[in-house]
C-alpha cells in the first residue's frame, strides 16, 4: 500500500503538469480500448457475477455489479463525454486590482490524489477513473471484492491509455487484492491520499467516518422523498412517482418515501397504487393511507428512514407543503427530494428551505446525477455542505489557490 501510494503521488505531479490534450487522448483512448476488449471485460464480469450469486448478494448489489453490453458502450460513451467537456485546471478567476497595484486571483488546480473505496459497482471504475484523469488528479481505487475481475479488465484499459497518451500509467490504480486490512490501511494513507470517496452501503461510510485521516467525501445513504401537493396536475405527479421509484431500485437517487398532499390522496392513491402493485412493489403506508388502499402494509418509524434499495416504498399521507417539508427534514437524509406542483410560490418555498443536496421541481429524482446534471459522469454525490455538495464532478475535484500578479511591489 505505501508503494503504490508513492507512486500515485509521482503519478499526480506529472497529470497536474500535463496538458489538456493528452488527457483528453487518454480518455478517448480508454474508450477505444474498452470497445475492442469488451468480450473480455465481460467474461471478467460474468466470473465476478456468478461468485456473487453464489454468496448470495442481494438483487440490488447484483444490479450494481453486472455488466453488459448496453452498459460497456455507454462506460465507452461516457468517458469520451468527459474528454468533450471544457478542462477547468489552470482556469484563472476573480482577478482583482488592489490599491497597492498588485493584482489578485483565484486558480483552480487538482487536488492530489483521490481515493475511491466501493462496493459491487464496476462502472465507477471507468467514471472515477475518467474524471479524476481530466481534472488532472491520481486516483487509487478499492473496489469491493466481489467486482475484482471486472476492475482489473477496466483498469487496465485505462492504463493502457495513459500510456498510450504518454502519461503515467500509475495515475490510476486499483488494488489487486480483497484483504479487508487494506481498507483501514487506506484511511491511514494522509500521506499519499488528499481525499477519500467512500461509495457503498452504510456501514461502509460509517466505517470510512470513523477511521479516515483525510477529508472525505461522502453521503451516508439516500432516503429520497416526492411530495404531491394539491395543486399537482395528477397526470404528470403518477408518472414521475413511478418514474422515481420503479426505473431503477438500486441506485441512491431512487425514491424511498412518497408524501401525498390529503386533499389529493384519494384520486392520486386511487390511480398510482394499482400501477405500483401491478409492478410488484410493496407499499408501506400510515394508517389514512391505508384506509384508502386496505391491501397495503403498515409502515413503521424504521422504514421512513429506510434506504431500501428494492420494490419497498414508503407512503404518507400529509396535511400539506408544511408537514411535508417536516417530514424529510426528520426521516430524510439530505440527498434528493421533489415536488409535484402546479402553483409556483409554494414550489419556491420548497426550492428554499429543503435542505438537501438536489431539490427539484416537477422531476423525478432519478435525475440527480452526473451525467443527468450535465457533468459527464460523477464520482459520487456529497451530501455535506463544505466543499462539494450533490453530484460531484470536475470541479468538485479541484481547488483553488490564490495567485498573485505584480510588478515589482513591496508592502510599505
Amino acid at each position: 500500500m505505501e508503494a503504490l501510494g508513492r507512486g500515485a503521488r509521482q503519478a499526480s505531479r506529472l497529470m497536474a503538469a500535463s496538458g489538456t490534450q493528452a488527457r483528453n487522448r487518454a480518455l478517448e483512448s480508454t474508450a477505444d480500448f474498452l470497445e475492442q476488449r469488451r468480450e473480455a471485460v465481460l467474461q471478467a464480469n460474468a466470473e465476478d457475477v456468478q461468485a456473487a450469486r453464489t454468496a448470495g448478494l442481494s438483487a440490488a448489489l447484483l444490479d450494481r455489479l453486472e455488466l453488459n453490453a448496453d452498459r460497456i458502450t455507454v462506460m465507452a460513451a461516457g468517458l469520451r463525454q468527459v474528454a468533450a467537456l471544457a478542462d477547468p485546471i489552470g482556469a484563472i478567476e476573480d482577478v482583482r486590482a488592489q490599491p497597492s497595484g498588485i493584482q489578485v486571483g483565484r486558480m483552480r488546480v487538482p487536488l492530489g490524489v483521490i481515493g475511491i473505496i466501493y462496493e459491487a459497482r464496476p462502472g465507477v471504475t471507468a467514471d472515477a477513473a475518467a474524471l479524476c484523469l481530466k481534472s488532472g488528479n491520481a486516483v487509487l481505487l478499492r473496489g469491493g471484492s466481489e467486482a475484482l475481475h471486472s476492475n482489473l479488465a477496466i483498469s487496465q484499459c485505462v492504463r493502457d491509455g495513459l500510456e498510450r497518451a504518454g502519461l503515467p500509467a500509475d495515475a490510476v490504480t486499483v488494488i489487486p487484492a480483497t484483504d479487508r486490512a487494506l481498507v483501514g490501511a487506506m484511511l491511514a494513507m494522509s500521506a499519499w491520499i488528499d481525499l477519500i470517496v467512500p461509495r457503498g452501503g452504510k456501514g461502509l461510510i460509517e466505517r470510512v467516518i470513523r477511521e479516515a485521516q483525510m477529508p472525505i467525501l461522502k453521503h451516508l445513504h439516500g432516503v429520497c422523498h416526492v411530495y404531491v401537493d394539491d395543486r399537482a396536475d395528477l397526470d404528470m405527479a403518477v408518472a414521475i412517482a413511478y418514474n422515481a421509484k420503479t426505473q431503477r431500485y438500486g441506485t441512491c437517487n431512487t425514491m424511498e418515501c412518497l408524501l401525498v398532499a390529503r386533499d389529493v390522496a384519494r384520486p392520486f392513491l386511487e390511480r398510482v397504487g394499482p400501477r405500483f402493485q401491478e409492478a410488484g412493489v410493496e407499499l408501506r403506508g400510515c394508517e389514512e393511507s391505508k384506509r384508502l388502499l386496505p391491501w397495503i402494509s403498515a409502515a413503521t418509524e424504521q422504514d421512513y428512514v429506510t434506504e431500501h434499495l428494492a420494490p419497498i416504498l414508503s407512503l404518507r399521507i400529509v396535511a400539506g407543503l408544511d408537514e411535508a417539508m417536516q417530514h424529510i427534514e426528520q426521516y430524510g437524509s439530505a440527498h434528493t427530494d421533489a415536488i409535484v406542483t402546479a402553483d409556483h410560490p409554494r414550489a419556491m418555498r420548497f426550492l428554499r428551505e429543503v435542505d438537501s443536496s438536489s431539490v427539484m421541481i416537477n422531476a423525478s429524482t432519478r435525475f440527480a446525477d452526473g451525467a443527468e446534471y450535465g457533468l459527464g459522469a460523477e464520482i459520487g454525490i456529497s451530501t455535506d455542505k463544505i466543499h462539494a455538495r450533490g453530484p460531484v464532478g470536475l470541479e468538485g475535484l479541484t481547488t483553488r489557490k490564490f495567485v498573485v500578479f505584480g510588478n515589482g511591489q513591496v508592502r510599505a
